[in-house]
């Protein structure tokens, strides 16, 4: 038995990386015509977050609010320290395939202030627990920020466009040629395939992993606190490092994803967690916040402040990169304790 489970969880942490290498590659392309940012932070965040709401929705349309609010938590300390750390040892060393010193962050302003919006305001809303209008409040608020960020990459069209249009005394007139446009087809439609291939994958592969710690003999509150928010997050984090070895470009969409998915988590993910608790309930089910919950939105809010805080300089590096995986060390003790 103990075999099976471990050959399952190869099998399927193999579909899981052909998946994210299929989503990096489609992304990449994507990013010629909609930009680095914008992909990062919206069709690959939603394409590697898709298990994860998944899960958050049934778990709390099936009345388990504690489990589908607490994976959205751990999954920003996560991502938000361990996940942008192994993203910058890469991305700044030979492990990438054009390593860089520094990365410029200055351009990620809108994510980074919104990522500290919506962490304080679903910590406030989090007071008297979640229901029917905070639902309302964080679909509004992710909606917001697809806007902005679809209004910015427009603005950042045009000015490429005048810039064409300044080089050149005979400017083309469509940019986008027969040939790019159908790669940008394919592309799109590798990145489809990719995103269906990690959906299908995600939830076995949880599963399998959990099997073979079971088996080996792995006490509950590792599962929980180490070995779960890591298999879960799996999709991203190997998006995150098969995009950091490719460079410049390949790090800005690693970037935008990981604040992309974060805003994401604080927003629509806890949206489908009130809806599901509403499916469940009723009109007027409530998540209500247990001891062990605060401790966790207090962590999860304390670790994404933080975090975001070293992003606001002008250009980041491996020594982030190594403040943050200490953060991510001192944030597993932290649960542990909690969860004792």
């Amino acid at each position: 038995m103990e075999a099976n489970n471990i050959l399952a969880m190869l099998m399927w942490l193999g579909v899981l990386t052909f998946a994210s290498w299929l989503l990096s590659y489609g992304a990449e392309h994507l990013a010629t015509k909609f930009g680095a940012r914008f992909v990062g932070r919206t069709l690959l965040s939603v394409a590697t977050t898709l298990p994860e709401i998944a899960i958050v929705a049934y778990a709390a349309s099936d009345g388990s609010f504690g489990i589908a609010l607490g994976a959205g938590l751990g999954s920003n300390v996560l991502m938000m320290t361990l996940g942008l750390a192994i993203m910058l040892l890469i991305a700044t060393t030979r492990l990438s395939k054009r390593p860089i010193k520094k990365i410029d962050v200055t351009s990620f302003k809108l994510d980074k202030i919104f990522l500290v919006l919506t962490a304080i305001v679903s910590a406030i809303l989090f007071i008297d627990g979640y229901h029917f209008i905070d639902g309302i409040v964080f679909t509004v608020l992710f909606l917001v920020y697809v806007f902005v960020a679809f209004y910015e990459m427009r603005l950042e069209k045009k000015k490429d466009r005048e810039k064409i249009i300044k080089e050149y005394s005979n400017p083309p007139e469509n940019v986008n040629l027969p040939g790019n446009q159908k790669q940008l087809i394919k592309s799109g439609i590798i990145f489809m395939i990719g995103t269906i291939g990690i959906f299908l994958a995600a939830e076995p592969f949880i599963e399998s992993l959990e099997h073979v710690s079971v088996d080996i003999g792995v006490s509950a509150i590792i599962l929980s606190v180490v070995i779960s928010p890591i298999a879960g997050e799996m999709p991203e984090k190997i998006s995150l490092m098969l995009l950091a070895r490719k460079g410049a470009q390949g790090t800005s969409i690693a970037i935008a994803n990981v604040l992309g998915s974060k805003i994401l988590n604080n927003t629509l993910l806890l949206a489908f967690a009130v809806f599901g608790a509403m499916y469940h309930s009723g009109f007027g089910a409530v998540i209500d916040r247990t001891e062990i919950l605060s401790h966790q939105m207090i962590l999860a809010t304390g670790v994404t402040l933080i975090a975001v805080g070293l992003m606001f300089k002008k250009e980041i590096g491996l020594r982030t990169g190594f403040i943050l995986l200490a953060m991510y060390v001192v944030s597993i003790g932290l649960q542990f304790f909690m969860n004792s």
